[in-house]
């Protein structure tokens, strides 16, 4: 296990929006407050899976320039460092999952650690710029990633304004700290629980409770196996709503050229997998 030096810019940064979790206790309930936590949250997730993750980490499809901006813009409100911090320690995990290289593996480390302990230590505000030279080259994304806070901020105060303190504390408040947990346990649990349909050389899993609430990311295996594909539930069953959303955008045209393996390829890796089950 690594001896890790934290830093308290990570903590300011985490531990007050928890502390305002309490502010529930002393928010009068109603009803349409659980739709402002639902809207934002998943309007976020998805910023997240389909633009942080199956976008810019991964190029599973392609966009014009303007909703490319607005992607990032929508991820970043989520907290979550910049667009071009995020995707390339996420190209770097693929290289290296589940290695002693791999920036947040609970294999090789520990579920704290893969969870949210690796974002708290000194020097994980930087990347490798080489990693992610691709969309190195767009300055709005440059800026953007340079001031990775003001997205977040001009978030809440627009939800403040719409909505009124109470719609601050549960469509900002409580959904930011929601997203975190739940974007942080794919790469925490998802390495540890759930089902492994293919062989791919780490420990990432299938996992049907983490997919629902992270609109498909939870279907981690098959995303492991297929990395280029901007569909991760495989089958008809695995729902992956990020997938339906990107799906929908493609009919307007906002999106295009989505990757996806064929059905032929899909059940070749299946049977690969079970003959070498059955060697072993």
């Amino acid at each position: 296990m690594r001896i890790a030096r934290y830093h308290f810019d990570a903590f300011a940064a985490l531990i007050p929006l928890h502390l305002a979790c309490l502010l529930l206790l002393w928010t009068p309930f109603k009803w349409t407050y659980l739709v402002w936590l639902a809207a934002t949250y998943s309007i976020r997730m998805f910023a997240i899976t389909g633009g942080y993750h199956r976008y810019f980490a991964h190029r599973t499809f392609k966009t014009n320039r303007v909703f490319q901006f607005v992607l990032a813009f929508l991820a970043q409100s989520s907290a979550q460092m910049g667009v071009l911090w995020w995707a390339a320690h996420h190209r770097t995990h693929h290289r290296y999952s589940d290695t002693e290289k791999d920036v947040h593996s609970p294999v090789r480390e520990n579920f704290w650690w893969a969870h949210i302990g690796w974002v708290l230590v000194g020097g994980a505000s930087e990347y490798d710029t080489r990693v992610i030279s691709d969309f190195e080259r767009f300055p709005e994304l440059r800026l953007l990633n340079r001031f990775h806070i003001v997205p977040f901020l001009l978030f809440g105060a627009a939800v403040f304004a719409l909505g009124g303190y109470p719609a601050f504390v549960w469509g900002f408040v409580v959904s930011t700290v929601l997203l975190w947990h739940c974007t942080f346990s794919i790469n925490s649990l998802a390495h540890l629980w759930g089902t492994r349909p293919f062989e791919t050389g780490d420990y990432s899993r299938n996992n049907f409770f983490l997919a629902l609430i992270t609109l498909g990311e939870g279907w981690h295996n098959n995303h492991h196996q297929f990395m280029y594909s901007a569909r991760q539930g495989l089958r008809w069953w695995e729902i992956d709503v990020t997938y339906y959303v990107l799906l929908i955008l493609s009919l307007f045209g906002i999106v295009r050229e989505l990757r996806a393996p064929s059905f032929s390829i899909v059940c070749e890796a299946r049977l690969r997998m079970s003959r070498e089950a059955v060697t072993k």
